[in-house]
């Protein structure tokens, strides 16, 4: 007989803004949150949600999701290369603005992400994101909504 662990939600929580949208979508369906975060950040447990504080070194919280993700988790994140190695073991990815990260698509991401970043090398700097609106919570509220119900509907929660 092989045992399962549930589902959880977890999440790259150093610059994460929606994560009072994650806690109050995670409570409606009942799925444990996993928020992982670097000291620096001063972060209060709720119901529901367990928080993870590790060392403020470079990368620190994704390797440790890295190590803590399993099959079916949906992971939140903005990082791509997290995002990579989540895709890779499975898990469903959420950026902070509802995009669903997807194995067709992360290559091209890993790609522009390294194009990026030798123009900065270069001194070619460009705008950065746009700020965070509601309208993009409401968003991404609605896209993990939509992940969660889709779980649900295949006993998949």
């Amino acid at each position: 007989m092989t045992l399962t662990r549930p589902i959880h939600i977890v999440v790259d929580g150093d610059a994460c803004p929606v994560k009072k949208e994650i806690a109050e979508t995670a409570r409606a369906f009942h799925v444990p949150v996993l928020l992982v975060s670097s000291y620096d950040h001063l972060l209060r447990e709720e119901e529901g949600i367990q928080i993870i504080q590790v060392d403020r070194s470079d990368q620190s919280a994704d390797l440790y999701i890295a190590n803590h993700i399993a099959r079916g988790d949906i992971v939140v994140t903005q990082d791509y290369g997290l995002a990579a190695l989540a895709l890779s073991k499975s898990c469903q990815v959420l950026s902070f603005r509802g995009r669903i990260f997807s194995d067709q698509d992360i290559d091209f991401l890993l790609d522009s992400r390294h194009h990026q970043a030798k123009a900065r090398k270069a001194g070619h700097y460009g705008k950065g994101p746009r700020k965070m609106m509601d309208e993009d919570r409401r968003i991404f509220q609605h896209k993990l909504t939509k992940l969660l119900q889709k779980l649900q509907e295949n006993d998949r929660l």
